[in-house]
C-alpha cells in the first residue's frame, strides 16, 4: 500500500513538472533559452543532473550540444559527435534510448565534455539518453545523469524523458521554422533595400533634359543634409520618386522611408496617422498606435499633397518641425523625434498664403529648400526616352516580345501635351503593351486622347478617315523599313500595286530614301 502511495505521489510530481515544462515550451520563441529553463526544472525537481540537449547541425550533420545545465561554454563546445559516435551519437543514429547504469564501466562512454572530471575517480553516475524525434526523423538527443544506486529501476525515468523529448521535438521544429522564416524575411528586407537604394540612385532616374539635370544637381546638394525639402510641380511629374531619391542618397538611407498622402485621409484620421494615439484616446482606440513620425524615426517622412492640410493640422506640424517633438492623441508625455521631412505639393502655396488658407509661418518652415519639377511638356527630349523605358519594363512584366515604337506612334507621343505628365505616359505605355500583339507599338495602340489631328489643342475627336490615314501611313512606313526603302518590294509585302504605294507615299509625304541602308 505504501509503495502504491509513493508511486502516486511520484506520478503527481511528474505531472506537475511536465505542466511547468509544457508552459515554458509553449511561451518560448528562443530555443536555447527555453531548453535551458527545462534543464533547470529537471535539475531542481527530479534529482537529474547534467541535463543535456544535443541537436543535429543541418549544415555539418554532426551532433552538437545546444544546452547543458551546469556545463561551461568551453565544455559545450567540446561536446560534438558524429552520428553513431559514443552513446549519444548511437542513440541518434539508431533512434532508440540507451541506459548506462555505471558510466565508469562503459567503454563507449566518451566523456568528451570532461564536465564530470575523471569518471574513474569521481562519484559514480548512471547515464540515460533518449532520442528527440520529429515523426520518423531523429533530430537530436536528451540525456541526463543520475547518481548511481545499485538495483535502480530506470523504466520510469525513460518514460518520463521520452515524453519530455517529444515535447522538445515539436518546439525545436516550431522555433527553427520561425527562426528560418525570420532570417528569410531579413534577407528579403535587405535585398529589397538594396534594390530600392539602387533604383533611386540619381543616375538611374530616366532623363536627358537640361531641366531635369538641374533637378538632379539640387538633389545631390540637399540629399546629404538634414534640411527640409519642398517639392513643387504638377501632379505626375515624379515628386514621390525624387523624395525617395533624396532619402536613398542621404545618410538616412538605412532608416525607414515613410510616405503619407495628406489628401487621401480626412482630417479626423490624419492627426492619428501622423502622431499616433494612446489606448482609449477616442472611441475605437482599443490599443496604442504609433504614428508615422515614430515609424519614420532616424529616416525620412514624406508628406505628399501638403497643400491640402487644414490649419489645425498645420499648427501641430509646425510645432513638430520647430521643436522636434510631438504628443500622441490622448497622451501627455512629449515624444522626441529624429526625422527628416520632405513635403510635396502641386498647389500654388504663395496664393494659398495670400488667401489665408495656408499659414505663412508654416510655409516658411517648409520652404527651406524648394525643388521645382518641370512638367513633361517642358522636357520633350525625355518623352521618347521614358516611353522606351516603360515599353521595356511592361513588355518584360507581361512576357511580350515588343521591341520598338513605330515612327507614327512616336510622332503622336511627341505632339501630345501630357497634362498628366510622366504618370500619364506610364499608363499610356502600359495600355499599349497590353493591347499590342505585334513586335512594335503602332499609333492605333495608343489611347484615343492621343489620336487627334491636333494633339496639342486636343479639341477635336479623331475622325474615321483620320484614323484610317494614320493606320495606312504607319504600315507603309513599316513596309519601307523592312524592305530598306525599296517601293516595289514594299508593295509586294503589302500585297498591293506599286502605283497605289507611290500614290500613298506622296499623299502622306513619306520619303522612301530615309529607309535605305
Amino acid at each position: 500500500m505504501m509503495k502504491n502511495e509513493k508511486n502516486i505521489e511520484k506520478d503527481l510530481a511528474d505531472i506537475s513538472i511536465l505542466y511547468e515544462i509544457t508552459r515554458v515550451l509553449a511561451l518560448s520563441v528562443n530555443l536555447r533559452d527555453c531548453l535551458e529553463r527545462i534543464m533547470k526544472i529537471l535539475s531542481e525537481n527530479t534529482g537529474m543532473i547534467n541535463g543535456t540537449v544535443s541537436i543535429i547541425n543541418p549544415l555539418t550533420g554532426h551532433l552538437e550540444i545546444e544546452v547543458a545545465h551546469g556545463m561551461s561554454a568551453e565544455a559545450r563546445k567540446r561536446g560534438k559527435y558524429k552520428l553513431g559516435e559514443g552513446i549519444t551519437g548511437r542513440v541518434v543514429a539508431d533512434g532508440s534510448p540507451i541506459v548506462v547504469p555505471q558510466i565508469s564501466e562503459e567503454p563507449l562512454f566518451l566523456n568528451r565534455t570532461r564536465a564530470r572530471g575523471d569518471i574513474n575517480k569521481q562519484k559514480m553516475f548512471s547515464f540515460i539518453c533518449v532520442p528527440i524525434k520529429h515523426g520518423a526523423q531523429t533530430i537530436g538527443a536528451l540525456s541526463i545523469d543520475r547518481e548511481y544506486k545499485k538495483g535502480l529501476d530506470f523504466s520510469q525515468d525513460l518514460r518520463f524523458l521520452a515524453v519530455i523529448s517529444g515535447l522538445i521535438a515539436h518546439t525545436v521544429i516550431r522555433i527553427q521554422a520561425v527562426s528560418e522564416e525570420r532570417k528569410r524575411l531579413e534577407r528579403e528586407n535587405i535585398r529589397l533595400k538594396h534594390e530600392l537604394s539602387g533604383k533611386y540612385q540619381i543616375d538611374n532616374i530616366v532623363s536627358s533634359s537640361s531641366r531635369m539635370q538641374e533637378v538632379f544637381e539640387m538633389i545631390s546638394r540637399v540629399a546629404t543634409s538634414n534640411a527640409t525639402v519642398l517639392l513643387r510641380g504638377e501632379s505626375g511629374t515624379g515628386k514621390t520618386m525624387v523624395a525617395k531619391a533624396i532619402h536613398y542618397n542621404s545618410k538616412r538611407s538605412k532608416g525607414p522611408f515613410i510616405a503619407v498622402n495628406c489628401s487621401a485621409l480626412p482630417e479626423t484620421l490624419l492627426e492619428s496617422e501622423l502622431f499616433g494615439h494612446e489606448k482609449g484616446a477616442f472611441t475605437g482606440a482599443n490599443s496604442l498606435k504609433k504614428g508615422r513620425f515614430e515609424l519614420a524615426e532616424k529616416g525620412t517622412l514624406f508628406l505628399d499633397e501638403i497643400g491640402e492640410l487644414s490649419q489645425a493640422v498645420q499648427v501641430k506640424l509646425l510645432n513638430v518641425v520647430q521643436e522636434r517633438e510631438f504628443q500622441r492623441l490622448g497622451g501627455v508625455e512629449p515624444i522626441k523625434c529624429n526625422v527628416r521631412l520632405v513635403t510635396a505639393t502641386n498647389k500654388d502655396l504663395e496664393k494659398a498664403v495670400e488667401a489665408g488658407i495656408f499659414r505663412e509661418d508654416f510655409y516658411y518652415r517648409l520652404n527651406v529648400f524648394p525643388i521645382y519639377l518641370p512638367p513633361l511638356r517642358e522636357r520633350r527630349t525625355d518623352i521618347l526616352l521614358l516611353a522606351e523605358y516603360f515599353l521595356e519594363e511592361f513588355a518584360a512584366e507581361n512576357k511580350k516580345n515588343i521591341t520598338r515604337i513605330s515612327t507614327p506612334a512616336i510622332d503622336l507621343l511627341m505632339q501630345y501635351h501630357w497634362p498628366g505628365n510622366v504618370r500619364e505616359l506610364q499608363n499610356c505605355m502600359e495600355r499599349a503593351v497590353l493591347i499590342c500583339d505585334e513586335k512594335s507599338i503602332k499609333s492605333y495602340h495608343l489611347p484615343p486622347t492621343l489620336q487627334t489631328a491636333d494633339s496639342v489643342s486636343n479639341e477635336n475627336p479623331l475622325s474615321l478617315s483620320a484614323a484610317v490615314e494614320n493606320f495606312e501611313r504607319e504600315i507603309i512606313i513599316d513596309a519601307l523599313k523592312k524592305e530598306h526603302g525599296n517601293q516595289t518590294r514594299a508593295a509586294g509585302y503589302l500585297d498591293t500595286s506599286l502605283r497605289i504605294i507611290n500614290y500613298k507615299i506622296h499623299k502622306y509625304n513619306i520619303r522612301p530614301r530615309d529607309f535605305k541602308i
